[in-house]
């Protein structure tokens, strides 16, 4: 197999083990929201173990990419994709993360009967969630268009989450013995928030990689790339 061919394949393991890791995040969020919406504490253990395995995968793309760097020493464009491939593997990790965070508190609240009926939070999940697969959509197709459209997206949950810690705030402050749940379910909100802001970092990530430019100061990444006379300080060649 021609040199070239066999870096080309270890770029798509990269992207392809990537993808598999974003696939396996997606899911315990969904499954960690799920746990503490139904209450259902076996769920809520399984989306911990599972853990475990988006640790160790991480873990190995990470080795396998410093050794790709080692023997290939790739330049420019190859390099910004094995160097991305790392950093969204990294924000993945702490994605899942903040799923473990939301079912070892769903385990913790056991069978306490709800504070309020959980309305924004699953929306919230959603939300992150599609940001989340749609960062990775803008991977996959190194699509800066998509990822811009993610990064600007952030906005929605946090005003979300704002109003969560609000309304959460109010039945602390009318009743003490709501404290505990309403603690508990600010910090699945900030976890899901946290979801949202490491999309975000992905998808900024998909915009350098795209463009070979990063936000210079002042600049919103969403207008990254989109003027032809932006100075590319940082961006490198191809």
């Amino acid at each position: 197999m021609p040199p070239r061919a066999g870096f080309e394949e270890q770029l798509k393991h990269i992207q392809d083990e990537v993808l598999l890791i974003g696939s396996l995040v997606e899911k315990t969020i969904h499954r960690s929201v799920q746990s503490l919406s139904d209450r259902n504490l076996e769920l809520a253990q399984q989306v911990i173990a599972d853990d475990d395995e988006i640790d160790v995968r991480q873990h190995e793309l990470e080795e396998f990419c410093i050794d790709v760097i080692a023997r290939q020493q790739p330049m420019a464009g190859d390099l910004r994709m094995i160097v991305t491939g790392l950093q969204v593997a990294s924000e993945l990790e702490r994605i899942g993360d903040y799923a473990e965070g939301i079912a070892k508190i769903s385990v913790r609240m056991g069978d306490q009967p709800p504070l309020k009926p959980l309305i924004d939070i699953p929306r919230m999940a959603d939300i992150s969630v599609n940001m989340l697969r749609r960062s990775l959509t803008a991977l996959n197709a190194r699509d800066d268009e998509i990822a811009r459209e993610v990064w600007q997206d952030d906005d929605q949950v946090d005003q979300l989450n704002e109003q969560v810690f609000r309304e959460l705030v109010t039945y602390m402050l009318q009743d003490p013995r709501n404290i505990e749940r309403a603690t508990l379910l600010i910090w699945v909100s900030h976890n899901l928030e946290r979801v949202a802001d490491r999309a975000t970092n992905i998808a900024e990530r998909v915009i350098y990689l795209s463009t070979g430019l990063i936000a210079t100061e002042g600049q919103s990444w969403s207008d990254v790339g989109l003027d032809s006379d932006t100075d590319k300080n940082g961006g490198g060649s191809e």
